[in-house]
């Protein structure tokens, strides 16, 4: 086989340090969002958990908030918003999710940070990676996955947190499926950030691809000034020219987690990370030249066309605003207008229809009664639809516990006379005494 042919071994890349106001909102979203991911399942809410994802009853807590599989429709609200609100802000600024906030781009840099700690700047670490193994390059090697695997696992034990009590957790009290989505978690993790890294972002990641269409000559994207900039060049530091240009040092390509050259245009590859913006300000600090050959800017304001063209007014972002601020104002008067409690009727098929001793027919059915606060509440339990149909036990008042479920055996009586041979429509009704808050849910009697 032609040596041509033989693909080239893939280098591994070791991002330059770099210092700068971008690198301290970068650094201060990592520690946000991990404060926030790793803190919420320590957190209590009136003696439970506060955020807790309950597979197995089929039941979401989230602080005061108690979700039932009846209000799945919320979920699948809060995905469409966050589509259309990624959408909306890509038109808007282009890839800042992927450059401060995604996962893959958080813990990518929490990898790297690990390296530095344990191996050296990003000179040292390729120097490490040529040496042939020694004593010193496995321990420094190990050191590195010993701490990447470590916080693997509590990453992967803080996301088994939210589905199974996270204090149960700590002092490894787990199942067996708990054990495997820990392991499985943090397995990913491991693979994604501290092996793959870049390589999800440039060859994994749908986002990076379908990106483009969302852009237009507005969006705000990390842009090289090649007016400016260009030629390039060493003689560009011994200017007279007050706004000098590009002295061709390379620091911004030391510095792109990605290893790409912003100075050769817009590419899928820049995740908007501004370490290059960060970079090269430091450079025309040092020539005393003012700041921005590399910043964020649009298409449009690049070719020198007025400021006003990053207007907000545009068609698609239009179009991703009103949808947005539909799903947002549907799901608010949703959430205001929610009943504080839910009520599930299941027929006993065993047993459809009976007739008493007193010549009564009766029913039998399972209230599946949901209190859905923060407060235990009473219930009153009544039915209607038929002349003088009733409940055996009338005004029957049953307790259900916060946030908990109650399923209560009823039996409804009805005459012969007003329930001929076969289904009639009635309806339970469910007061509670309370807040007088009244749910009223449809079922049959079954006549003979």
């Amino acid at each position: 086989m032609s040596k041509s042919l033989i693909p080239p071994v893939p280098i591994k890349i070791h991002p330059r340090l770099t210092r700068g106001r971008f690198n301290n909102a970068r650094v201060g979203m990592v520690l946000l969002t991990q404060l926030v991911f790793l803190g919420l399942p320590w957190l209590q809410w009136n003696g439970r958990q506060a955020v807790h994802f309950n597979l197995a009853e089929h039941h979401f807590l989230i602080f005061g908030l108690s979700l039932w599989p009846q209000d799945f429709i919320y979920l699948a609200a809060l995905l469409v918003v966050s589509a259309l609100g990624l959408f909306l802000w890509t038109a808007l600024a282009g890839r800042l999710w992927c450059g401060y906030s995604c996962p893959q781009t958080v813990y990518t840099q929490i990898m790297i940070w690990i390296e530095r700690l344990t191996q050296g700047d990003h000179l040292a670490r390729r120097k490490l990676d040529a040496a042939p193994w020694s004593v010193d390059k496995l321990a420094k090697k190990g050191a590195a996955q010993l701490l990447m695997g470590a916080f693997s696992l509590w990453t992967g034990l803080t996301f088994v947190g939210y589905f199974t009590p996270m204090r149960e957790l700590a002092v490894l009290n787990m199942g067996p499926w708990d054990a495997f989505w820990t392991l499985f978690y943090a397995g990913f993790t491991w693979l994604l950030a501290g092996a793959l890294r870049e390589k999800v972002c440039l060859h994994m990641c749908p986002y990076a691809r379908f990106q483009g269409a969302m852009f237009d000559d507005h969006t705000l994207i990390i842009s090289y000034d090649e007016k400016r900039g260009e030629p390039r060049g060493k003689a560009q530091a011994k200017s007279a020219n007050p706004a000098k240009g590009c002295v061709d040092c390379g620091i911004c390509v030391q510095v792109c987690p990605t290893g790409i050259d912003i100075r050769a245009g817009l590419q899928y590859e820049c995740i908007g990370c501004a370490a290059c913006i960060d970079a090269c300000d430091q450079v025309m600090d040092k020539l005393q030249s003012p700041r921005g050959l590399i910043r964020y800017t649009s298409a449009h304001a690049l070719q020198g066309k007025p400021a006003a063209a990053r207007s907000l007014h545009r068609p698609r972002v239009a179009v991703y605003s009103c949808l947005l601020a539909g799903i947002v104002a549907l799901s608010a008067t949703g959430m205001a207008l929610k009943k504080p409690f839910k009520v599930d009727v299941l027929r006993d098929r065993a047993s459809l229809v009976e007739q008493g001793e007193d010549g009564l027919l009766q029913n039998r059915y399972n209230l599946r009664l949901i209190n859905t606060t923060e407060q235990p509440q009473r219930y009153a339990l009544a039915v209607e639809g038929l002349p003088g149909i009733r409940l055996e036990h009338a005004g029957q008042v049953v307790t259900v516990r916060p946030a908990q479920t109650e399923t209560v055996p009823v039996r409804v009586l009805a005459a012969p006379e007003h329930a001929p041979r076969g289904a009639h429509p009635i309806r339970f009704v469910v007061r509670s005494l309370s807040d007088d808050a009244i749910v009223r849910e449809k079922s049959s009697f079954i006549g003979e």
